[in-house]
């Protein structure tokens, strides 16, 4: 099962688009997005709507990865 970071990175991948490229057009910086990407940090709702436009993916195919990469709690 993709976690967010994972699904970002595969449709920025598929669009052919840096990592640099999709911060610029997202507004938010290039560490963010290698942070999203490893799953470091998650995006808040407000940055999964501006990715979602940005790489033409449905925002509820990145909300419900959203579950999948919040940490569990032990």
């Amino acid at each position: 099962m993709n976690t967010i970071g994972e699904t970002i990175k595969m449709a920025r991948e598929m669009r052919k688009m840096t990592q640099e490229e999709l911060a610029q057009k997202a507004r938010v910086g290039t560490q963010t997005i290698e942070k999203y990407e490893s799953g470091e940090q998650i995006p808040s709702t407000q940055t999964i709507l501006k990715l979602s436009t940005v790489l033409d993916i449905a925002a509820s195919d990145l909300l419900d990865k959203l579950k999948n990469s919040e940490p569990a709690n032990n």
